[in-house]
């Protein structure tokens, strides 16, 4: 199985970049990683939040499959310990899966495109974080599941 993150934007935090960096490239022992950026839509701010949506929407849908196995990062998702999204993962590596893809959107969320496209939704937290720091979260939170996994050291629990 491969996985997959996609997220709208790009990271202008150098400590974010490099700690993501360095999560990316212990991920990459346990699984094929690839993180794909897609740019920030431009003149925004004379978008409505919902023609925002749509285009992220449009932009993220080209960049998927017809077989890639969609999780959208959504505060209305599902929460898990780190212990129950190792399990997820296992439970997705073993239903033979060729991509896990990932997404983080936009500001305002996702087009209703994505939502009906989407297999599940998954919350990193009740709290809002900026998409910047969710990259990195998710990015540590593949990595640690994989360590859990394989009973390696790096998860106390």
């Amino acid at each position: 199985m491969k996985v997959t993150l996609l997220a709208i934007g790009k990271t202008d935090n150098k400590h974010l970049e490099t700690l993501i960096k360095m999560y990316t490239k212990r991920l990459e022992h346990y699984v094929p990683f690839s993180m794909t950026l897609i740019p920030d839509i431009k003149k925004a701010k004379n978008l409505s939040e919902a023609q925002q949506k749509e285009l992220e929407g449009s932009e993220i849908l080209k960049k998927i499959t017809p077989s890639d196995h969609l999780i959208l990062l959504d505060e209305k998702g599902k929460t898990y310990s780190s212990e129950s999204f190792a399990a997820f993962l296992q439970k997705k590596m073993n239903g033979g899966l060729k991509n896990l893809v990932f997404v983080i959107g936009g500001p305002y969320g996702f087009s209703p495109e994505l939502y009906e496209r989407a297999q599940g939704k998954v919350s990193l937290s009740a709290m809002t974080f900026s998409h910047q720091m969710v990259r990195l979260f998710v990015v540590e939170q593949l990595y640690r599941g994989f360590t859990i996994l394989r009973n390696e050291p790096y998860h106390h629990r």
